[in-house]
């Protein structure tokens, strides 16, 4: 069975102007949304075989909380930054695992979940989780066959 989670980021700190986009941190909102989501989660869902994650400081914070939620290390990859939905999957498809939670942004987050579902989904709202399930062993049945199950939750 192939397992996809898809998170978005916590809401981030526009507050530093001086700061790279790729180092702001998340807000008091993102803060406190973020391992409240992970704690639902880890009750909730599946456990992940691995947590793919941005390398943006309001990603990768996101995504630890979610790994201490599920007792999970993390792995970063720089292309995760800013990706486009096709790279977002095919991360996933290459990390060699059946069960997978991707942590990145928009708008590639929206596009993919969008896909996914059909286009049930219309937008990933910061701190967004969209789980999909496949009864195929092969990350190539997830553009050719709707998911069997998905779900969407937000912290709103």
């Amino acid at each position: 069975m192939i397992q996809l989670a898809l998170v978005r980021h916590a809401k981030s700190d526009w507050g530093s102007p001086e700061l790279d986009d790729h180092d702001r941190p998340l807000n008091d909102r993102g803060r406190s949304d973020a391992p409240s989501m992970a704690s639902k989660y880890a009750r909730e869902r599946f456990t992940p075989d691995v947590i793919l994650s941005s390398t943006a400081l309001r990603a990768c914070t996101t995504a630890g909380f979610f790994a201490e939620a599920l007792g999970m290390s993390l792995e970063l990859q720089e292309q995760l930054y800013g990706a486009p939905a096709s790279l977002l999957l095919t991360a996933a498809a290459k990390s060699g695992h059946c069960s997978v939670m991707v942590v990145a942004h928009d708008p590639g987050m929206s596009v993919l979940a969008s896909h996914l579902s059909g286009e049930r989904i219309q937008a990933m709202p910061t701190c967004a989780v969209a789980t999909f399930a496949w009864d195929e062993d092969d990350w190539s049945a997830v553009d050719a066959l709707e998911p069997v199950n998905w779900s969407f939750n937000t912290p709103r």
